[in-house]
């Protein structure tokens, strides 16, 4: 797996892969446009997508309908650390939502691989190579 991170300009930074670019800029009081979520907005986001994709797939195996459900990801900062300390995620399911798949809904929710990287985190190794 390779990704390509290239700088358009200003503050933007971009990850090419597979046929994507996804785009990152940091906030105007940042010196940024604004023009994309920041790379730290990036990384939460995924973290709640990849619970939701997994949320997905449960009630799509089940049948289960998805209108009125949605997750709702909650983060903590501490500011002595300048990190996010906690994230909830809270999944909101309508009313009819049967009851006996709640629990199981937290399961699916929690076998999210970005999340589970965070438990197990890879290695990580930085250098610089002379471009030919």
């Amino acid at each position: 797996m390779e990704m390509r991170i290239r700088f358009p300009g200003n503050k933007r930074v971009n990850a090419e892969f597979d046929g994507y670019t996804v785009a990152t800029d940091q906030p105007v009081d940042g010196g940024g446009e604004a023009s994309a979520p920041a790379p730290f907005d990036l990384f939460l986001a995924s973290i709640g997508t990849c619970a939701g994709i997994f949320v997905l797939g449960f009630c799509q195996k089940r049948g289960i309908s998805t209108d009125g459900l949605e997750l709702l990801q909650k983060m903590e900062w501490d500011p002595v650390k300048h990190l996010v300390s906690k994230i909830k995620l809270e999944i909101q399911v309508p009313k009819d939502f049967p009851e006996k798949y709640r629990e199981s809904l937290i399961k699916a929710a929690s076998l999210c691989t970005v999340k589970r990287h965070m438990h197990e985190p890879p290695e990580f190794e930085v250098v610089t190579e002379v471009k030919e």
